[in-house]
């Protein structure tokens, strides 16, 4: 089964078509750009390259699995309309991962890991992970020494993701050089039993953690003097 991942969670634009198959997931074609201003932009040319570079037209495929955030706001939302519109469009399901999944669990490996992504605002977007690579914390927004705190509590031993490279210092913990974003394969992974069981497509509601800098006025404002 053809499967397009796509997230655009983070300042990483990601597009990827991987092989969902009884015996695992195996990658296809992948197209990553980090570029924290450009999702819509980019987005939408990395699905055609995706398809291109794996000789696939888009009713090729079977599922479309999405990173669900938490990311901002903007960004986030570039991939999830990009998914349901598509998932909509070609009458195929999507699925919706937790983007921070997609650093922590690959990286597990018999002890708990923090994955974190920069929120901006000198925050992060975290969750814990333990040696399986089962969430067991967050997702949450916090100050990175919040983050280094539940951290500590949960004896974690390393972390992963840009926000844990930015805010080395506060985290105090061994740093893995890779995923620095979510991984598409991971997130593939993460949705392939719901995959290959054919269940029916969920909505992609994403995790913004936080509301949007941009709020509608609540009172009129006069424009004569």
């Amino acid at each position: 089964m053809l499967v397009l991942v796509v997230d655009s969670s983070t300042p990483a634009v990601t597009a990827a078509l991987v092989e969902v198959s009884a015996e695992g997931v195996a990658s296809r074609a992948h197209r990553c750009t980090v570029d924290a201003r450009a999702h819509g932009e980019l987005l939408a040319p990395q699905v055609d390259a995706v398809l291109a570079d794996a000789a696939a037209r888009p009713r090729d495929l079977t599922a479309i699995v999405a990173g669900l955030g938490p990311g901002p706001f903007t960004g986030l939302r570039v991939g999830l309309v990009t998914a349901a519109t598509m998932g909509q469009v070609l009458g195929i399901p999507t699925y919706g991962v937790c983007s921070l999944d997609g650093l922590g669990h690959p990286v597990a490996a018999g002890e708990p890991v923090l994955a974190a992504t920069d929120a901006r605002r000198r925050e992060v977007y975290w969750a814990v992970y333990d040696g399986a690579g089962q969430r067991i914390a967050g997702p949450n927004v916090d100050a990175p020494a919040v983050a280094a705190d539940r951290a500590r509590e949960l004896a974690v031993t390393v972390a992963v993701g840009d926000g844990a490279h930015r805010y080395a210092d506060v985290l105090g913990l061994p740093l893995r050089a890779e995923p620095r974003y979510p991984d598409a394969t991971a997130l593939a992974v993460l949705a392939a039993e719901r995959i290959r069981a054919g269940a029916p497509g969920e909505a992609l509601t994403p995790l913004y953690l936080r509301r949007p800098d941009a709020v509608a006025a609540t009172a009129r404002k006069p424009v004569l003097p």
